[in-house]
């Protein structure tokens, strides 16, 4: 490291998104102790589009295979999700809400709203708009 080229670590952009994803992770923590972000995340969206094969559910809430397949078997274990081959392709892993997966999303979804509100409370409206919108094309 010189002094021309000074690299500190709380100017790097990783760094400040893991502190802001620990403060979103608390926040969360302590509203919904149920499931998790990721838990919650897949079946946020399974009661937004329906049953999903395990890898589309993948896809659609950015996880890599390994990674949703433990998410569903641990949700599967909680009750809140229901697998099943699929009858056109027996390889196939079928995610859908079971009734208590249903019940909690419902149950929950105002609390998610808040714990997003809080997170970004520190911002004026504008700044969260833009910051958000900022965020989304970095993906």
């Amino acid at each position: 490291m010189t002094d021309a080229n000074p690299y500190r670590l709380d100017d790097q952009i990783g760094y400040v998104l893991r502190r802001v994803t620990q403060r979103h992770l608390a926040i969360f923590a302590a509203a919904i102790p149920e499931v998790t972000t990721t838990q919650f995340a897949v079946m946020a969206r399974l009661a937004e589009v329906g049953p999903l094969s395990q890898n589309h559910l993948g896809r659609a809430t950015a996880m890599d295979a390994a990674t949703i397949k433990g998410v569903v078997d641990r949700l599967a274990k909680l009750g809140f999700v229901e697998t099943a081959a699929d009858p056109d392709d027996r390889r196939r892993l079928t995610v859908s809400l079971s009734k208590a997966g249903r019940a909690i999303v419902s149950a929950k979804v105002a609390t998610a709203l808040q714990v997003s509100a809080e997170t970004l409370a520190p911002l004026t409206a504008e700044e969260a708009t833009i910051l958000k919108s900022l965020l989304v094309r970095l993906t």
